[in-house]
């Protein structure tokens, strides 16, 4: 039997994964092994969007843009243009059988959206990425699950893990229709359900409950505003297809309608690793921000639904992840979470590796000495970190990152490994457990793993190879799973083990786990705990250590996003219960920290600059970490007047930060036309101090000199076109020296 979940977030939040039971008696705070953990399952609401019954119109996708003629693309281009251009006359169809649609809600901000996410961190990240696409556009967004009701529309995030999980997306749906809302789903389980075939809840080949229900890939979050106002309107937009990026001649990534110095492109796309990292974002935890770095994985595990949803590897660029940990250490964020299906995978289809981007985010980090911001790295299969451990030793043992990994065994058995097709072996699992602990420094690295119960080819001895490596290796963080046969994978097709066998062995580990405490005999020990979070009772707050161990400390509010000296007092399972002894740090020198970096103009990392870029979020004034949310487009400090004009917010919920670019944020119209009179009079001045940035100086001198030599060149004989050419050149030279004076200067 397992133990109700604990939830990270709090109310509102559910976990999707079965837990160890507690001890017999236990009543702690935060005494679950399933908290912190990157493969926690979580429920995420929020409110936005109008419904009725939808028409069952189903298309693809809405384009925005013809398509290009046959003679500008190859072979293989000419067979997409086809199927888009009849995805496009179905579009057309669909937007005429909905012209005259009079139905109320339509415009933004007249409708209400609730938001469930179900799965890991990075589904987390996705529903926090929606939630804040649909407030910046006006929407009403709630976290509350007791008012569902009120919304308009559903927006279901959904986990393809487990059986449990699909089934509980399943009966939300059907709760949805039945109460008469509009429904959008989302995440893995109907981008792994593929165009046909059943679900769990009704059977191989006789449809499935999303069915005519519009669908937000897990690849196209940042279009999920079209998608919910599409479905309002009466219609079924359905986008499930990869991101691609171009890649230049020189192997760097560009972006279609971008100018990236004077890149060409190869006419060569790879996968992306999924929609920009600096859109809007509602935060549950305003001081936890969960950056996937990559979508996908290089592996093929039998029992995996997945990779159906994921796919292959698909990597964001280090400079868009340096850029995006820079960007939310301004809006003070204290743990930045990196998540993907596989860390240790990150990176290999570009050509550079994870402790490359490792390094790179220490080097941010280290901009901000007096921010007291945290790295916490996610969770990573051992083929790949087993390749990097001797420099993941030295990551891991940077004050500035928890010296916390989470590296799945799933069994203690070569042979059912294989079977798994995981591609390592139990003696390199455990390699790496042991050097971590041993090797990471000032004290060792907690070490989180993943065992699967039941495995169909996993045999009594094999059970027992399990128990045995449990007993020898003793992990603090063990997540303990029953085998789900999932439709669609090898290990589906493979004769499934008694479910009452698969049940007793569950037992037995949960059971083993259960006999030791590793924090016992800690009373007295004195450390520094980061408090980010409130425990699952609500009686205190949660701190974690360089280990990442939780430690509760009492309920105070001047603790909340700070460092703090503390006493370990009591011990228990999953906790170390404290008090606290001093603050550390002052806000004063956080805010000093941010405005020193701010001048500096951004890290070096490598031969590279990440760049502040301020303009890509919004950057408050603070004293403490903010608590902000976006009400009808506009930011707002929820229980303070600071910086910030206050205003009422739906709910109760004081954990949410929405990071939205200044580029998202809606203006409110002005009768008197004086706003439009005050950015008129601003204008030229703020286009001044862009075109007198330095970066800005030298990138435009570049690119003049380099088009005024291509010019030149082109010219075989003198004649009037030179002095064209010759002057853009002259002016290039100018902007080029302005550029490097200005920036010898500050």
């Amino acid at each position: 039997m397992a133990t109700e979940p604990v939830s990270l977030w709090g109310a509102g939040y559910t976990d999707g994964y079965g837990a160890p039971e507690a001890p017999e008696g236990s009543n702690n705070a935060c005494n679950d092994s399933n908290d912190d953990i990157e493969d926690m399952a979580i429920s995420f609401e929020m409110i936005t969007a109008p419904g009725e019954e939808s028409k069952d119109i189903d298309t693809e996708h809405i384009r925005r843009h013809p398509a290009l003629s046959s003679n500008q693309k190859n072979e293989q281009d000419k067979e997409e243009e086809e199927e888009e251009d009849d995805e496009d006359s179905k579009n057309a169809a669909s937007l005429l059988l909905a012209q005259g649609s009079t139905e109320p809600h339509f415009l933004p901000g007249n409708a209400k959206v609730w938001v469930k996410t179900m799965g890991c961190s990075h589904n987390v990240s996705d529903g926090e990425y929606m939630a804040g696409l649909l407030s910046s556009q006006g929407y009403s967004v709630l976290f509350e699950d007791s008012k569902k009701d009120q919304a308009d529309l559903w927006l279901l995030n959904s986990c393809t893990v487990k059986g449990p999980s699909e089934l509980t997306f399943i009966n939300d749906i059907k709760k949805g229709m039945d109460a008469g809302k509009k429904v959008v789903v989302a995440g893995c389980v109907p981008q792994a359900s593929g165009t046909v075939g059943g679900s769990i809840g009704r059977g191989k080949g006789k449809g499935r409950e999303w069915d005519g229900l519009s669908v937000v890939g897990v690849q196209q979050i940042d279009r999920v505003v079209e998608v919910v106002e599409e479905t309002l309107k009466g219609n079924v937009i359905r986008l499930t297809k990869d991101k691609k990026v171009e890649v230049s001649v020189d192997g760097e990534d560009t972006m279609t309608g971008e100018m990236e110095g004077v890149q060409r492109s190869s006419g060569k796309k790879r996968k992306a690793g999924g929609a920009k990292l600096d859109l809007p974002k509602v935060r549950r935890n305003p001081f936890v921000e969960i950056i996937p770095i990559n979508t996908g994985c290089l592996n093929q595990c039998t029992y995996c639904k997945t990779k159906h949803a994921r796919g292959d590897l698909g990597s964001y660029s280090p400079e868009e992840i340096w850029e995006r940990c820079e960007s939310v250490i301004h809006e003070g964020v204290k743990e930045i979470w990196l998540t993907s299906e596989d860390t240790g995978a990150y990176g290999r289809d570009i050509g550079v590796s994870i402790v490359d981007l490792l390094w790179g985010i220490v080097a941010v980090l280290e901009k901000y000495p007096k921010s007291g911001t945290m790295l916490r790295v996610g969770m990573t299969n051992p083929p790949y970190i087993l390749e990097h451990l001797s420099e993941m030793v030295k990551i891991l043992s940077h004050p500035r990152v928890f010296a916390f990994l989470h590296v799945p065994v799933q069994s203690g058995s070569n042979a059912v490994l294989d079977s798994m097709r995981r591609q390592y072996t139990v003696q390199e699992f455990t390699q790496i457990v042991t050097t971590l602990r041993r090797q990471v420094q000032p004290t060792s690295c907690t070490v989180a793993t993943d065992i699967i119960c039941g495995f169909p080819t996993e045999t009594d001895s094999d059970f027992d190879e399990s128990m045995e490596l449990l007993k020898e290796l003793q992990f603090n963080v063990l997540h303990i799973s029953q085998f789900y046969s999932r439709p669609g994978t090898p290990a589906a097709l493979m004769p499934r083990l008694p479910s009452e066998v698969v049940k007793a062995r569950s037992r037995l580990v949960s059971q083993l786990f259960n006999e030791w405490f590793p924090y016992s005999g800690l009373e007295g020990l004195v450390v520094n705990a980061l408090v980010t979070e409130v425990s699952s009772d609500g009686k205190f707050y949660v701190g974690h250590d360089k280990l990442y161990r939780q430690i509760l400390v009492p309920k105070e509010e001047k603790y909340l996003g700070r460092w703090v000296k503390v006493e370990v007092v009591r011990t228990g399972k999953f906790f170390l219960e404290a008090r606290v002894l001093e603050l550390i740090g002052g806000e004063e020198e956080e805010l000093d920290d941010l405005v020193l970096a701010a001048a500096s103009g951004g890290a070096n990392v490598g031969d590279k600059k990440v760049g502040t870029k301020l303009g890509k979020g919004t950057v408050v004034k603070r004293k403490r970490a903010p608590r902000l949310v976006n009400v009808a487009g506009k930011m707002v400090k929820m229980g303070s007047e600071e910086d910030v004009h206050a205003t009422s917010v739906e709910g109760n919920d004081e954990g949410t930060v929405l990071s939205v670019p200044e580029s998202f944020q809606q203006q409110k119209p002005v009768a008197d036309g004086s706003s439009d009179k005050k950015r008129n009079d601003e204008a030229p001045t703020r286009l001044g101090q862009l075109l007198l940035t330095p970066t800005v100086s030298i990138g435009l001198g570049l690119a003049a000199l380099v088009y005024g030599s291509m010019r030149i060149a082109t010219i075989r004989h003198l004649s009037p076109k030179m002095i064209g050419a010759g002057l853009v050149v002259i002016g290039g030279i100018g902007l080029l020296g302005s550029g490097i004076f200005e920036s010898m200067k500050k």
